[in-house]
């Protein structure tokens, strides 16, 4: 592949195949050498005579893809919002999936994530309020995690899931689809509850909840399977442990965790962990008997 942008579009112009249904993957893979060629083309002029006929050609194709791709998020949204099993949607994570036995380790995002962004299409507030004492400051779990991590734990239609520190909602409203599972996400910033809690009446998901709530305030006598993915540091932390090994004393419980807060909670020793504690991948915790 040259380096030469005029001759890198006209490869791309001439490559019909790109707009093939199941060449999804493909089309993100372009659509990410455009923006990196072309992402700040309109607020870095230049003194190339033809740069504004390339930028143009860039903005076409690019507009082209992108609703290439919209047709195929339109059409798995419309089998959600219609209640049936997300037999199109599954497909298509396998497709955009990598094929290694076990997601790749580390926070980056791939092609799962454009996926799923461009079906759920969640809202991103601008009203967030500044993350208070021990709070961490919002990021979505990659969905390739997420995905581990319904596997793992074995969420299903029986579970309730409950997200503590749930963000925009991404784990709860795909585990509902995928799983069918009851699905609560905890959050004490009320913005991102009001953009979750859209998303899933959007999608007509009303085995979804969203509560704005410190997690310490929560309750949590309905979970089966808890998911953290480092939403709160120090005694925060430990409270919510410390309510979750309560909730242990009465029906055996899952916690699955992402990120640092997994070295804290491999300390519970009521807590038995599936593998050696790693703050990059998955790792479920079950309740002792």
């Amino acid at each position: 592949m040259t380096n030469e942008p005029d001759n890198l579009i006209a490869q791309f112009e001439a490559d019909a195949s790109l707009f093939e249904p199941d060449r999804l993957p493909r089309r993100m893979e372009v659509l990410e050498q455009l923006d990196a060629w072309f992402g700040d083309a309109d607020v870095q002029p230049s003194a190339e005579p033809n740069h504004a006929r390339i930028v143009g050609r860039a903005k076409a194709l690019r507009g082209e893809l992108e609703s290439a791709n919209a047709a195929i998020y339109h059409s798995i949204r419309d089998q959600i919002q219609q209640g049936l099993p997300p037999s199109e949607l599954l497909r298509w994570i396998q497709l955009c999936r990598d094929e290694r036995e076990a997601p790749a380790p580390g926070l980056g995002y791939d092609h799962l994530d454009e996926l799923i962004s461009g079906v759920l299409q969640l809202r991103e507030p601008t009203d967030v309020h500044q993350p208070e004492p021990e709070m961490v400051f919002y990021q979505p779990t990659p969905v390739r995690h997420i995905l581990r991590m319904i596997q793992i734990s074995g969420l299903s239609e029986s579970d309730t899931l409950i997200d503590l520190g749930s963000g925009l909602g991404h784990v709860p409203i795909l585990a509902a689809i995928l799983t069918g599972a009851r699905s609560i996400g905890i959050e004490v910033d009320s913005a991102y509850v009001a953009s979750a809690g859209d998303c899933a009446r959007n999608l007509g998901l009303d085995r979804v909840t969203f509560i704005p709530q410190n997690a310490g305030d929560a309750d949590l006598s309905t979970g089966t399977i808890f998911y953290l993915y480092t939403p709160f540091t120090g005694e925060t932390l430990r409270t919510a442990l410390r309510k979750l090994q309560r909730e242990s004393a009465h029906r055996a419980i899952t916690v699955c965790t992402l990120g640092p807060c997994t070295h804290a909670v491999a300390k519970e020793r009521w807590l038995s962990a599936n593998a050696m504690p790693d703050p990059d991948r998955i790792i479920t915790f079950r309740s002792r008997a």
